[in-house]
């Protein structure tokens, strides 16, 4: 038989904690629709309605997908063409100055503490770039960082890693950033006029960009003889309730052939008082406000309820 008990505010405990999960998909099975890793490619081109020229699962404009990357990720790292603003001034009939003259210097974001440029985007005309998208059903709430790896053409000089710091890397240089909390890996240095004498002395007179092709570029994002692996993380919550029976609580048995009188009176025979008949709690059940049941939990053995001291039963919910 059940009976029933309020939960306090107390007696609930929510713990958040993190977890992880390891994904790795063959590219034939990118597209899948359980899967849904797109692959795009980008150009700095004109925009033409018609053209939708790239994407496996959903297709889109190049030049769309070029200005979208852009605008999102790269907007405070290009200022203008080659990074930089042009600015002109003219002196009015006043004597007063409308603009600025000069050139101002390319704007960059530095990693703390070194002189690596943390990212740079291809601006020339037809520049390319590649995005791999994965949605974020498969990475939670964002990718692990330093666990991204992407392998194609089959051997090592086809493999792309992230370094942990939001930078792709393929055989020790720099083809792009990977953007963990979207899902976003951009490659940058393929098929672009990014090379490693952009930075000139950047680090120390290396180049730190590589000087991949456009064939490459192509070829990464549209073969299916790759492999995409990554850690998703997400955060899931522990509800434990502490169900606590004070001493001289629910020790008699509810069955109604155990009352004595009518049903109402909720009086038992006086055998069924006795510490033999005290009840045994095999189940727990937690219902909400509407007294719908929405969650059980059964004990690995029954539990005798106690006349003396207080019976706590805890239960956890991951949710």
């Amino acid at each position: 038989m059940s009976v029933y008990k309020s939960l306090i505010t107390s007696d609930v405990i929510v713990t958040p904690f993190k977890t992880n999960k390891s994904f790795s998909f063959q590219g034939d099975n990118f597209t899948s629709s359980n899967i849904g890793i797109d692959r795009y490619m980008g150009r700095n081109s004109p925009y033409t309605s018609s053209l939708l020229d790239t994407g496996q699962i959903l297709s889109q404009s190049k030049s769309l997908v070029y200005n979208s990357i852009k605008q999102l990720y790269y907007s405070n790292y290009v200022r203008g063409e080659n990074g930089s603003t042009v600015l002109t001034s003219s002196i009015n009939l006043d004597g007063t100055i409308s603009g600025q003259s000069g050139i101002q210097p390319m704007y960059n974001n530095f990693v703390p503490n070194t002189l690596l440029a943390n990212r740079l985007f291809p601006t020339a005309s037809l520049d390319e770039i590649g995005v791999i998208s994965i949605p974020s059903n498969l990475f939670g709430e964002y990718i692990m960082p330093g666990t991204f790896r992407y392998e194609y053409n089959g051997t090592s000089d086809g493999i792309i890693t992230d370094d942990g710091n939001g930078g792709l890397f393929q055989g020790g240089a720099k083809i792009g950033d990977i953007i963990y909390q979207h899902g976003m890996a951009i490659i940058t240095a393929a098929g672009s006029s990014i090379t490693g004498s952009v930075y000139g002395t950047a680090v120390y007179g290396t180049g730190i960009y590589s000087n991949a092709n456009s064939n490459d570029l192509n070829y990464l994002i549209s073969t299916n003889n790759a492999t995409c692996s990554f850690q998703s993380n997400l955060t899931i919550y522990e509800s434990q309730y502490k169900c606590t029976l004070n001493p001289n609580e629910f020790t008699y048995t509810q069955n109604p052939s155990a009352i004595s009188g009518s049903l109402n009176s909720g009086i038992v025979y006086d055998f069924l008082t006795g510490s033999y008949f005290q009840p045994y709690i095999t189940t727990v059940g937690l219902y909400n406000s509407a007294n719908q049941l929405v969650a059980v939990g059964k004990l690995s053995q029954p539990l005798q309820s106690s006349n003396i001291s207080d019976t706590t039963i805890l239960v956890n919910l991951d949710l």
